[in-house]
């Protein structure tokens, strides 16, 4: 059994969480999700199961599509409104569209950010979320994040509704943090949902109900959603030797990435590693079939 998932986590529920009803309903222990969502966020969750949970690492590389509620007048220390309120602003005048969105134009493109410290990411070995909780500082280094497109949707008298294409590791909390900052109002994120990941839509995402009756028919080729990914077709008589680690021999062409999906004879057989010095490609990953 091996395959990709294209769950729609419900608020209130982990990651993890989703992890484990999967591992139940399929009776399977090698389950793995790309792209983890806070527990009050919502939306698109790829999940990999059987042997496709080597190939989780390139769907993280895919970029994503977020829509966000920007709640003004309060900043939070974990950048959501699940957090401890540390800085507050009653009286201030919601700015116009037009000022809204020349702000927004400014975050679009290559921009620098600082992650929430209420947030995964390894600091020594050591997620930050757990170095906080046990009262311990914490300082998160910037990082350089691209947002293809920020779009205003709509404006109410405290929030606003933005649309969101951005690439892997873009923190959405503290983007509106940002968006605030630039506008001279405290900020936090209320609510998100994540509609897109690379080739995953919220459109075709399943319930955890739906899930659960389709069973293992729910399980999607893998080949199919890695479209961010060149694709190199093998000379099928190099197939079980690059099976066998060995590289692609002679060339079929020279392939513009580093990271490629290979394919022989039209089926896809895995990931592999174009190496410029040898000109060959490089197994990397290889799916038994």
């Amino acid at each position: 059994m091996g395959g990709f998932l294209n769950i729609l986590k419900p608020p209130g529920m982990s990651s993890h969480d989703v992890i484990g009803f999967v591992r139940r309903v399929l009776h399977i222990k090698r389950v793995g999700h790309a792209g983890t969502l806070d527990p009050a966020a919502a939306g698109v969750l790829p999940i990999a199961v059987g042997q496709s949970a080597r190939l989780i690492e390139y769907l993280e590389l895919a970029d994503k599509t977020y829509r966000a509620e920007v709640k003004f007048g309060l900043a939070t220390d974990s950048g959501d409104d699940t957090g401890e309120i540390i800085e507050s602003q009653k009286d201030f005048v919601m700015p116009a569209a037009d000022q809204i969105g020349e702000v927004l134009k400014q975050f679009t493109g290559l921009i620098t950010q600082v992650p929430p410290a209420h947030s995964a990411i390894k600091i020594n070995g050591r997620r930050a979320c757990d170095l906080i909780r046990e009262g311990k500082s914490v300082e998160i280094p910037s990082r350089k994040v691209t947002i293809h497109r920020l779009e205003l949707l709509a404006q109410r008298r405290d929030n606003i509704l933005i649309d969101t294409d951005c690439s892997k590791g873009t923190y959405i909390r503290s983007l509106c943090a940002d968006i605030g900052a630039a506008l001279g109002i405290p900020a936090t994120m209320a609510f998100l949902v994540r509609r897109r990941v690379g080739d995953f839509c919220l459109e075709d995402a399943l319930t955890l109900e739906e899930f659960q009756e389709k069973g293992a028919s729910a399980l999607l080729d893998p080949s199919d959603f890695l479209s961010h990914l060149e694709r190199y077709d093998l000379n099928p008589l190099r197939e079980k030797a690059f099976g066998n680690g060995l590289s692609s021999g002679v060339r079929q062409h020279i392939p513009k990435s580093e990271t490629l999906k290979v394919y022989a004879n039209d089926k896809f057989i895995g990931i592999g590693r174009f190496d410029r010095s040898k000109m060959e490609v490089i197994p990397v990953k290889v799916l038994k079939h």
